[in-house]
């Protein structure tokens, strides 16, 4: 009998080959990184090429690790969202470089729908803005811009994907992309069962070039080619946010969680009624089982783990990441200095692509410790922030489960506490990405007869943090922030 299901967790910045057991435990992990590209000022961009050869290099090691290809079950997969791969149909090779869901370059041409007086109808239909983080417009930018891309389209060899349709392309040449990601390229309605006619017409983008929308768990495709793994039912496919609100249980109406990875991303469930928002959330779907949707509500915040990189890297602030933690504890308070990480722009709900950071409060007594804590205090006032849009929109959050590297920092999750107001529950496995990925395709290869049931016998154990911060210091807090965003 099959001992593992196998996992590939396409992030932002690598990518994780991991093997998990049937009652949810992580028992190998092999993790390569890829190349960012930063052609201009605002642009993102991944060799899609490299990717997919990295990607190989892990699946490979981890199936080595499993003992062989008889002791997995089957793959599910988790990806960044809206990053888009433009392919040719008969060679499988990429036509240019993926541009990357933070990428900014679109801006102009959303400016110039909104103008139209396009958005509305659009968010009618989609549940999302119109807005460069997602897919449409920059597969549109594409066929503008980049002439092998254009002459596919011509030919009819074009073909568009996410990440997902990318890899389950190389790996069984099926063309298929799950409801979870096609809900966040502004081309499917909501409520649709396929592409929408007038959202690809309106946005100029060729269906046919598009994957075939499925399930998010079952048989999906079949890996083939190498035989290393050929024969490997690919059995689940979602999102990475979709993924971790799985991975987190949150699977019954109301229930939230937000992972702090890359950006920062908070999702409730919605049950099996398309949501509306009126507060610039956004509409998704969670998951399609039997073509049955669940939906989720959506905040999503651009810049999180990537601030603690940035000071890193560019600023050479700190050494490591576990290193703000011990800075944002050696000190009293940030000392009146606010960082308002809007590095790719402001999500929501602010919705400002061309907002640009700002650090205020600064004087002689600002040193590391306080921007650095500044820097990690911006988590949750940015979270506070999409509280009070959900809460508009009549979803109050009652707990919040977290996730994703930066949840693994109690000072965090305790911030995180005393600035919502609420209590704050962290798995002991943080993994939930992989994990709802792992959920999705051991339900959908038939070792769990429901996703509930996977999530009962996967799901671990959680720790909480409760709110201990008084009403006074909260509202200073959150009145510093509110005067630092006038700024961006």
């Amino acid at each position: 009998m099959s001992q593992f299901i196998l996992v590939l967790d396409a992030g932002t910045t690598s990518t994780r080959a991991m093997l998990f057991d049937r009652a949810g435990a992580l028992h190998h992990t092999t993790q390569r990184e890829f190349t960012q590209h930063y052609p201009q000022p605002g642009w993102v961009e991944h060799d899609a090429a490299e990717i997919w050869d990295e990607t190989l290099a892990c699946l490979r090691a981890a199936i080595a690790a499993a003992g062989g290809r008889q002791n997995v079950a089957a793959l599910g997969i988790s990806n960044q969202r809206e990053t888009v791969v433009a392919w040719d149909r008969g060679s499988g090779e990429p036509l240019a470089r993926a541009i990357v869901w933070q990428d900014r370059r679109t801006a102009a041409f959303c400016a110039e729908l909104k103008g139209r007086g396009e958005e509305a109808g659009v968010t009618a239909k989609t549940g999302l803005l119109l807005d460069p983080y997602f897919s449409a417009t920059k597969m549109r930018w594409m066929l503008d811009h980049v002439p092998a891309v254009g002459e596919a389209a011509k030919s009819g060899n074009l073909v568009f994907g996410t990440i997902e349709s990318w890899l389950v392309f190389k790996l069984s040449r099926a063309h298929i992309t799950d409801a979870s990601n096609a809900s966040r390229t502004l081309l499917m309605a909501l409520d649709g069962e396929g592409w929408d006619a007038d959202l690809c017409e309106l946005f100029g983008v060729p269906a046919g070039a598009l994957a075939e929308i499925v399930d998010n768990a079952g048989t999906l495709a079949v890996a083939d080619g190498d035989p290393a793994f050929a024969g490997l039912p690919i059995c689940g496919l979602a999102g990475d946010q979709q993924a971790a609100t799985i991975g987190q249980a949150c699977l019954s109406p109301g229930e939230t969680k937000a992972t702090y990875g890359t950006g920062a991303f908070v999702l409730t469930n919605q049950g099996t009624t398309p949501p509306s928002s009126g507060h610039r959330l956004l509409g998704t779907v969670l998951y399609q089982l039997d073509g049955e949707r669940h939906y989720a509500l959506e905040g999503s915040v651009f810049v999180a783990g990537s601030l603690v990189k940035w000071l890193r890297d560019t600023l050479g602030l700190i050494e490591s990441s576990a290193e703000t933690e011990v800075l944002a504890r050696s000190v009293a308070d940030s000392g009146g200095v606010v960082v308002v990480p809007a590095l790719s722009g402001l999500g929501a709900p602010h919705w400002k692509p061309e907002a640009r950071g700002v650090v205020s409060g600064l004087s002689f007594a600002s040193g590391r410790p306080q921007i650095v804590r500044a820097a990690l205090e911006s988590m949750a006032l940015q979270t506070r922030d999409l509280a009070t849009a959900f809460a508009a929109d009549g979803t109050r959050w009652e707990t919040l489960r977290i996730d994703g590297g930066m949840a693994a920092n109690d000072w965090i999750a305790q911030d995180l506490a005393d600035m919502l107001d609420l209590p704050v529950e962290r798995p002991a496995m943080l993994e939930t990405t992989a994990l709802g990925a792992a959920m999705l395709a051991a339900h959908g290869c038939g070792w769990y007869a429901s996703l509930e049931d996977a999530a009962e016998a996967m799901a671990g154990q959680r720790s909480r943090f409760d709110p201990a911060m008084d009403d006074e210091a909260r509202s200073a807090r959150i009145a510093a922030w509110e005067k630092a965003l006038l700024a961006v």
